[in-house]
């Protein structure tokens, strides 16, 4: 499938604000990051409004139904279709029909928002499903290629460099080069993106790494083990029950992780703990 084209206006529009700085007042314009409600329809049936940066949005119904476990494997997506209205875009969504059948039992309803994965989510069951363990396999990191991609994860946040108001979620080959990068002010959005870009591209989710700029919340670690991400960094806190999550499904989690310093929570035979104090880190 071909990278979604979106025009630039519709992910940053610009306002005139008075900006103070160093004691002085002056009148500029400002770049703000666009939001808007993305609705996913499963084969004319809707299932959810997320508030989303309105980019790669195939990207995100790619992602988003993979790593909730609406489907099992990507075949099962047969296609995607996003219609744009002026306020609203929709992300249509056609699934193999034993899925749609299962999904029709599970439905739910949630209205997403930029801070919450989880609104609208009907029972502790439907949060906390039972997920497979990733296994022994993936990228073993070394920590100058950990560092290494924190390092250069600024220059590919290109909407945040504009705006300074989204998440990233990017893929990291092992030898820390970044792949793929996705962005939006949700960071499940970011992540679902990345996720989903990387399916659409045929690649296997089990030979590179995540780097996250948010905290490593059990939603974010939830998506990774589900569709078979081994290994993940963030650069924020864990949560408790994410920590918990990751030793139980086998996935490598590092938070904590900027210059010079991380902290492994979780299998942490896959970094490779050599020193990072090499100053062209």
């Amino acid at each position: 499938m071909p990278e979604p084209v979106v025009p630039a206006a519709r992910t940053i529009a610009e306002f005139e604000v008075e900006r103070w700085q160093g004691g002085g007042m002056r009148q500029v314009r400002d770049q703000v990051a666009e939001e808007l409600p993305v609705a996913l329809v499963y084969d004319d049936v809707p299932h959810g409004v997320m508030l989303a940066t309105p980019a790669d949005l195939e990207d995100f119904a790619v992602g988003f139904t993979l790593s909730e476990g609406l489907v099992e494997r990507p075949e099962e997506i047969r296609g995607v279709e996003v219609r744009w209205s002026a306020e609203a875009a929709e992300a249509r969504v056609s699934v193999a029909w034993p899925r749609f059948t299962a999904l029709l039992e599970r439905r739910r309803r949630l209205t997403g928002r930029t801070g919450c994965g989880l609104c609208g989510v009907e029972s502790p069951e439907t949060v906390l499903r039972p997920l497979k363990s990733v296994g022994s396999g993936g990228p073993r990191v070394s920590a100058a290629a950990l560092h290494g991609a924190i390092g250069a994860l600024a220059d590919h946040q290109r909407l945040n460099a504009l705006t300074g108001s989204v998440h990233a979620a990017a893929w990291v080959a092992a030898d820390g080069g970044i792949e793929t990068l996705r962005e939006d002010l949700g960071r499940h959005n970011a992540l679902d993106k990345l996720i989903g870009a990387r399916v659409r591209a045929g690649a296997d989710l089990a030979a590179g790494w995540v780097l996250l700029t948010s905290r490593a919340s059990f939603e974010m670690v939830q998506k990774c083990a589900a569709t078979g991400v081994t290994f993940v960094a963030a650069l924020s806190a864990p949560t408790a029950l994410a920590v918990r999550l990751a030793r139980e499904s086998g996935v490598t989690l590092v938070a904590f992780a900027r210059e010079r310093q991380h902290v492994v929570y979780a299998h942490p035979e896959r970094l490779l703990s050599e020193s990072v104090d090499n100053p062209t880190l």
